[in-house]
């Protein structure tokens, strides 16, 4: 490892690695160490939704930091794609939000975030997406809504660290930290080795909380199961992202159709597809696209969110030390506020003021109404 880099990163999901790259963009020297595969657990997982939004309209510090996200993710996805050769899938192909009475409370805050969108009739509906079936609720069309395939974007996040001079190991869970006088001086890390740096930030998402407890902190991010089914039509069938609150279907556009998903506290660390979940999910997809009833199951998979008891994540020092800070807990809005989390991280280490207030996110805060930083998620 290299010795004694500005910053170790301990996760290596979408958020460390994200950070990483623009720390190093910004001039700091970096390690990232990771517990298993590097990126291979919720951020793989997840279905790459990327709502609108616009950070100059923004109506809360939640919603700046995915607004950041939703503005500056083409322009972030070619910058990866010139730098590294991958294609990390992103394209705006639109999305349709069905709402229900209860949920159109959302309607004057798309109006007031400058958000595009349509109240669909009937033959709209039909015009923009043929194959739907009869689904409840008022449809809205969003074509600035986008998507990215996330297996394809943390490859193009590994290259580009790798291209940026960030150091990067798998397969070194941190097992304890070393500290004296309020600072952390170590980690120690796989089979005995200890790495030390200048400063240490946890971005290890679901796992964030048995590293804070190791710190003094209550383990405040806990593991929320999603499971998602991956159909495979043969052909399109669907163009756009269809939202049901929770619920969605993604195409990628060769076919395949991405199914989601459940919420699963009570699973714990559990990470397995039960055939419960499977069968509701191809239920739902035949549901919105009945030619898809008939669609394979082509693979189906499990991640652990990182939830918070608010959900918001957490962003900021760990109070009590003087050279750690934390970037966890984005439960299913890890892609959406990874770039905003990036960029107020990089800002907050560079001394300068964050372009996103950090006192909602901070890791003492005492947990309040429930929020929803994803996009009606």
């Amino acid at each position: 490892m290299s010795k004694h880099p500005d910053v170790a990163v301990i996760g290596g999901g979408i958020i460390g690695l994200s950070t990483a790259y623009f720390l190093a963009k910004a001039g700091f020297t970096v390690d990232v160490l990771d517990r298993s595969d590097l990126g291979r657990e919720a951020s793989w997982a997840g279905a790459g939704i990327i709502p609108p939004g616009n950070p100059d309209l923004a109506g809360s510090p939640a919603d700046l930091l995915r607004a950041i996200g939703s503005a500056r993710f083409p322009v972030f996805s070619a910058e990866l794609r010139e730098l590294t050769g991958v294609n990390n899938g992103y394209r705006a192909c639109g999305g349709i939000e069905y709402l229900h009475p209860c949920d159109e409370y959302v309607i004057p805050v798309w109006q007031a975030e400058g958000i595009v969108f349509e109240r669909l009739t009937p033959d709209e509906l039909s015009s923009l997406e043929p194959g739907l079936g009869a689904v409840r609720g008022q449809p809205y069309f969003l074509p600035t809504c986008a998507q990215v395939r996330n297996p394809w974007h943390l490859r193009a996040l590994i290259a580009a660290c790798q291209r940026a001079g960030v150091q990067l190991h798998p397969h070194q869970p941190v097992r304890q930290f070393e500290c004296e006088n309020g600072r952390v001086s170590g980690v120690h890390v796989g089979e005995g080795s200890l790495v030390r740096a200048g400063t240490y930030l946890l971005t290890a998402g679901a796992w964030s909380g048995p590293l804070l407890e190791q710190l003094g902190h209550a383990p405040v991010v806990q593991p929320v199961r999603g499971q998602i089914v991956l159909l495979n039509s043969g052909a399109p069938r669907l163009s756009r992202i269809l939202m049901l609150g929770k619920e969605y279907l993604v195409p990628r556009g060769d076919g395949r159709v991405l199914v989601g998903s459940t919420e699963e506290p009570e699973a714990g660390f559990v990470k397995v597809n039960t055939e419960e979940a499977v069968t509701k999910l191809r239920r739902l997809a035949a549901h919105l696209v009945p030619t898809l009833a008939d669609a394979r199951v082509e693979t189906c998979w499990a991640g652990l969110r990182p939830g918070s008891p608010d959900g918001l994540p957490y962003l900021g020092n760990v109070p009590g030390w003087e050279n750690v800070f934390v970037a966890a807990g984005h439960f299913r809005a890890g892609v959406q506020l990874s770039i905003g989390t990036a960029q107020v991280i990089t800002e907050l280490f560079q001394g300068r003021a964050t372009t996103v207030p950090l006192d909602p996110f901070r890791l003492d805060r005492i947990p309040s109404t429930p929020t929803k930083p994803a996009f009606r998620s």
